[in-house]
């Protein structure tokens, strides 16, 4: 039996991964053996020190700064990742932003961007690594989404569009891709607990399990989907039973 959870000579894109759910998706693909590229726009040093932990654990890597909703950005991020690393053939598109505003408040303005980065930004990135992938016929894509995808959530309306626009991409590749062997799936978590996200008693008490969920419990979901190479178009949520599918 093929042991599809070695990532051994794969490399992998995380966008956003300087920080939070980005940064352990990125150290789980180090460990499963991927050489890895942490993608970041501002926070230099916590993506350095990223590539730092993804060198200690044997692999090689890179800290590239790219704004992924830029398409030119996009394409030279990926030009300098073959030319350092190889061809990506693990995409996670982890990259987004949470502008919180009401009803009232919201604006074109936060209305574009939050569109731009959360979900053109997928696009864009996956548009940029196809012809690699197509060219291997191998390919993990793995777009992590939100439970505001299916529910209110408490970010705006701008942010469940994204998310939920985000499921739709997910779909609609994992259709046009499965031929070519490459899988397109989503991790939707909600109410985990990072440095933008601190633990709050009353919020673990909505939850079933009692707490918020942590980083390195979404990767694992992202390791899953990664390593199973007959499961595409799935959006697997991540909630401690705080809702289902």
């Amino acid at each position: 039996m093929a042991d599809n959870s070695n990532l051994s000579g794969r490399v992998a894109l995380v966008t956003g991964a300087a920080r939070g759910i980005g940064k352990a998706i990125a150290l789980a693909l180090a460990q499963a053996g991927a050489d890895v590229a942490v993608n970041y726009r501002a926070r230099e040093a916590d993506a350095l020190a990223v590539a730092d932990a993804v060198r200690d654990l044997g692999r090689r890597t890179m800290a590239v700064r790219a704004d992924v909703s830029d398409s030119g950005a996009v394409k030279s991020m990926v030009d300098a990742i073959t030319g350092e690393l190889g061809g990506v053939d693990v995409l996670v598109n982890n990259a987004g932003m949470a502008i919180r505003r009401g009803l009232d408040d919201l604006t074109e303005a936060d209305f574009d961007r939050t569109i731009a980065v959360n979900l053109k930004s997928a696009f864009l990135c996956t548009q940029a690594v196809l012809p690699n992938m197509r060219a291997r016929r191998w390919g993990r894509i793995v777009n992590i989404s939100s439970g505001a995808a299916r529910g209110a959530g408490v970010v705006g309306l701008h942010y469940n569009a994204s998310k939920a626009g985000m499921e739709g991409l997910t779909r609609g590749y994992a259709a046009r891709l499965a031929k070519e062997t490459i899988t397109v799936n989503a991790v939707a978590p909600s109410l985990i607990e990072t440095d933008m996200s601190p633990n709050r008693p009353e919020v673990a008490a909505r939850i079933p399990l009692g707490r918020l969920g942590l980083p390195h419990e979404v990767a694992q979901a992202v390791l899953m989907v990664v390593a199973n190479p007959y499961m595409t178009g799935q959006t697997v949520q991540v909630n401690g039973g705080l809702h289902f599918n």
